[in-house]
């Protein structure tokens, strides 16, 4: 492990600590959901800004593409988001939700990789 021991170490000591707090304190069990909460949403924050860069970065050549790839494009990424949102709900259900979770999935990455080989014979 060489230098890094005593910081590896003290990181596992943080997550010990805070997964006992949770455990023993009362009402930590409401902490950790809100910290929870506050970390998805500067996650989300954060892949839609991403997303904001990538499109004014690349929007000539997305505005180049032919409608219909353009199309594709925004069809895929909204199916994407729209099946990532419903994550839960189709796990839950069982075998045939995931299986059409992972359905849906496919298409939508076979929508990008479809506009992405288009782009790429200009």
């Amino acid at each position: 492990m060489g230098s890094d021991r005593g910081k590896n170490l003290r990181n596992i000591a943080i997550v010990i600590g805070l997964a006992l707090a949770v455990w023993l304190v009362p009402g930590g069990d409401t902490a950790s959901v809100t910290i929870s909460n506050l970390l998805t949403i500067i996650f989300v924050g954060g892949l839609l800004f991403f997303g904001y860069k990538m499109y004014m970065e690349h929007r000539e050549s997305i505005f180049g593409l032919e409608e219909r790839t353009r199309g594709i494009l925004y069809a895929a990424i909204a199916l994407g988001a729209i099946t990532l949102v419903a994550t839960r709900r189709l796990w839950d259900e069982g075998g045939l939700g995931a299986m059409i979770w992972l359905a849906v999935m496919a298409l939508a990455i076979w929508g990008l990789v479809s506009v992405w080989r288009a782009y790429r014979e200009y």
